[in-house]
């Protein structure tokens, strides 16, 4: 066998799992309180019930994750496939791309404009920073 330590970029690949799980139950929780039925959520859901506010907000944030994420695994798993991981451009950018994430969907939920689109600048660039290193 041989001795293979987990990048810390995988290891913040996971983390950005588990802020897009938590993202989803907190969309899903907030869409059943506002939507009420749950006789509805159980079935086909044929006739639309649309969200508002901050149950709305939740489901663009979640949407928008659901956007940059595949974009940032492939980017991750690129750079450990090929030993790109361990520099800064890949930890650092790895470590953005996750805390904005993170923070973007408690700012975009209480409706803060301008921050969220700043916080989400940042996740990009996180992201870049991660591509930019596989063609080091």
């Amino acid at each position: 066998m041989f001795d293979y330590q987990t990048p810390a970029e995988v290891k913040l690949l996971g983390a950005a799992v588990i802020v897009g799980l938590v993202q989803l139950l907190w969309a899903a929780g907030a869409a059943r309180r506002q939507q009420g039925d749950l006789k509805w959520a159980a079935g086909p859901r044929d006739d639309p019930r649309p969200l508002s506010g901050v149950a709305a907000r939740l489901d663009r944030a979640f949407r928008n994750f659901m956007e940059t994420f595949p974009f940032f695994a492939a980017a991750v798993l690129a750079a450990a496939l090929t030993a790109k991981t361990g520099t800064p451009l890949t930890l650092y950018g790895s470590a953005l791309y996750v805390a904005a994430r993170a923070l973007y969907v408690p700012v975009y939920a209480a409706g803060v404009q301008t921050v969220r689109s700043i916080i989400w600048f940042v996740s990009m660039a996180g992201l870049i920073m991660v591509l930019a290193a596989l063609f080091r």
